[in-house]
């Protein structure tokens, strides 16, 4: 479950961005299927949500959690994020793996193997 300010944002970008169906609605929460049958990534709305700081810097709001996503095309899966709302920060720690962050500020990697 990842909180947010807007479950309707998040909850399409992370759709389009993996091609994930939306499983249900309810009140406050919003369901992706993953496609898998043994997992689902749900939205839920947080009206105190505070963005992390990536990268991270002691005192200010810190991530709870990352989403790691394999992509064939690094590039061409940046440019896709970038495309649907993505952040690319200047910061980026390693040559085969990039940091975006979500539309709400939650970091997560694209990277190749």
């Amino acid at each position: 479950m990842i909180d947010a300010p807007d479950i309707d944002v998040l909850a399409t970008f992370y759709a389009e961005l993996r091609g994930w169906s939306i499983w249900r609605r309810e009140p406050g929460t919003i369901v992706l299927d993953l496609g898998e049958g043994v997992a689902y990534l749900a939205i839920q709305h947080d009206p105190d949500y505070v963005r992390p700081v990536w990268p991270a810097e002691h005192g200010r709001q810190q991530m709870m959690l990352h989403l790691d996503f394999e992509v064939t095309d690094l590039a061409a899966a940046v440019a896709h994020a970038v495309g649907l709302g993505a952040e690319l920060p200047a910061h980026q720690p390693q040559d085969d793996v990039r940091v975006l962050l979500d539309p709400a500020g939650h970091p997560f990697c694209l990277y190749t193997s």
